[in-house]
């Protein structure tokens, strides 16, 4: 389901996911202050045609009462697609990919994401997020995936 979402346009899995995810949350977790969903590079929004972070966190948000700001950083940098790279690939690839367009008023943030395969992305946007003073940081995902390093065909 997650791969059909993010890769086949089918947004209702997604849903689906998202409101299993806080059915568990809901009975596990306590509410952040602020929910953050990975921000898209606009180049890969247009292509893509929505963002699967910020359709899980509004879920998040709407079933967990939760707040969740959806502008307050953005990806400046349009990254190669991380599926394909190596754990060192994937960090230099969105090293500085991330800006936060106001001062976020919280202390408690979560990172919300599709799939955290080496966690490289939310280990960039968490460091953004530090800098500016925030002091705890969880990651919520739908899936923790295992990172395999890239091979190359012989022919």
């Amino acid at each position: 389901m997650i791969r059909q979402f993010k890769f086949k346009r089918r947004i209702e899995c997604g849903r689906v996911l998202a409101e299993l995810m806080a059915e568990k949350l809901d009975q596990e977790s306590r509410c952040p202050e602020l929910l953050i969903p990975v921000p898209l590079h606009r180049n890969r929004y247009t292509q893509r045609g929505y963002n699967q972070a910020e359709i899980i966190a509004t879920i998040l948000a709407r079933k967990m009462n939760c707040k969740i700001d959806l502008n307050v950083c953005q990806r400046i940098v349009h990254t190669t697609a991380q599926w394909n790279l190596t754990a060192p690939q994937r960090r230099k690839n969105v090293k500085n990919a991330f800006v936060l367009n106001k001062p976020i008023q919280a202390n408690s943030v979560t990172i919300v994401d599709d799939v955290v395969t080496t966690g490289a992305t939310v280990n960039e946007l968490a460091k953004l997020l530090k800098s500016s003073g925030v002091t705890n940081i969880q990651v919520w995902s739908l899936a923790r995936a295992a990172h395999k390093t890239p091979t190359t065909e012989k022919s």
